[in-house]
């Protein structure tokens, strides 16, 4: 195989930002169709790719060797098992599932059937967090003890409803526990979490507070919120300060990683800015995207397991659902 013929089902925001990416950045990668939702057509024409009127259509075609699926998120499952039936690779957009039996089965059918399934979780290949990540590594503050994680989003104009399929901590806020897996390079054993809605009109969560304790000791919350009054407060798109045992990290997804040691804060990187509203394509953006996925091409093609797995896609969910389970229950759930 000299190049993973790629297709995309979903062809809303996410869809046309892997379009983007896999046709103008990725080697060794060629998108061939597009599926699914009303501006799929629109999307296939835009980079003169086929257009085709069903998922299941695209999933028998045979010069398409792996799937990129950006569908609503209670899609993503039976989506993803159609793929793996078909014999394809897929990379799925967070989060991986919804439900653990999905997403174990899901990850069983892709292992046995010999096929890569990767989640998509693009702030891993953000610079800003590889730089921290690589400070971590490097011994830099020493063992974490403490993290902090904040993702915050301003009040929409219209709070009547919410266009989402599930909670916020899930279908957005699940990158922090991702990153705290990665970060700690740990599993989660005990989870406590709080969520609701103050003004927005929906079944599903829009505000979260989640308290972690991970097995080897670090303490770490996660504040989401799609809520928020104006103005947000700094760096809070997505913010970790962290505690170490000799050393802290403040770390801006968007912005500055600082590391404070006993002389004092020092800036050791800053994330070039982008407008996400008027450059939601900028190659700023786009370059952890790129990365990710050229890392799913590459794993095919080198034939072995992505950098991100399926495992690690499920592990995120089970923090996430814990935390419903804690608020639901009111009790403190073990998962480990």
């Amino acid at each position: 195989m000299e190049k993973v013929r790629i297709g995309i089902i979903g062809a809303g925001f996410m869809g046309k930002t892997h379009a983007e990416v896999t046709s103008r950045y990725c080697h060794n990668a060629r998108l061939v169709a597009v599926a699914g939702g009303k501006r799929a057509s629109a999307l296939a024409g835009e980079y003169y790719v086929d257009y085709v009127e069903s998922v299941d259509s695209l999933l028998e075609r045979s010069d398409i060797d792996a799937v990129i699926i950006t569908t609503p998120h209670d899609c993503h499952i039976p989506l993803g098992l159609a793929a793996a039936q078909h014999g394809k690779h897929i990379l799925m957009e967070k989060p991986i599932g919804t439900d653990l039996p999905g997403i174990d089965h899901l990850i069983d059918t892709c292992r046995r059937s010999g096929l890569n399934l990767m989640t998509a979780q693009t702030q891993r290949f953000r610079d800003a967090n590889r730089v921290a990540k690589s400070l971590i590594k490097d011994g830099a503050i020493g063992q974490i003890r403490m993290v902090e994680e904040v993702q915050h989003v301003l009040l929409p104009a219209d709070t009547s409803q919410s266009s989402e399929t599930c909670g916020r901590l899930l279908g957005h806020g699940i990158h922090s526990p991702d990153r705290l897996r990665w970060f700690l390079e740990d599993e989660a054993e005990w989870v406590c979490g709080f969520s609701g809605n103050y003004a927005i009109q929906s079944p599903h969560e829009n505000s979260s507070m989640t308290l972690i304790q991970f097995s080897r000791g670090a303490m770490a919350s996660v504040w989401v919120t799609f809520e928020s009054a104006p103005p947000l407060f700094p760096a809070s798109t997505f913010h970790a300060r962290i505690i170490g045992e000799k050393g802290l990290l403040d770390v801006d997804s968007y912005g500055q990683v600082k590391l404070g040691t006993k002389d004092g804060w020092q800036v050791v990187f800053e994330q070039e800015s982008f407008d996400f509203e008027k450059e939601p394509l900028s190659p700023v953006r786009l370059k952890s995207f790129t990365l990710q996925d050229q890392e799913f091409v590459d794993s095919i093609l080198e034939r072995r397991s992505p950098a991100i797995t399926g495992e690690d896609g499920r592990a995120a969910v089970e923090i996430v659902l814990a935390a419903y389970q804690s608020q639901q229950t009111h009790q403190i759930v073990h998962i480990y």
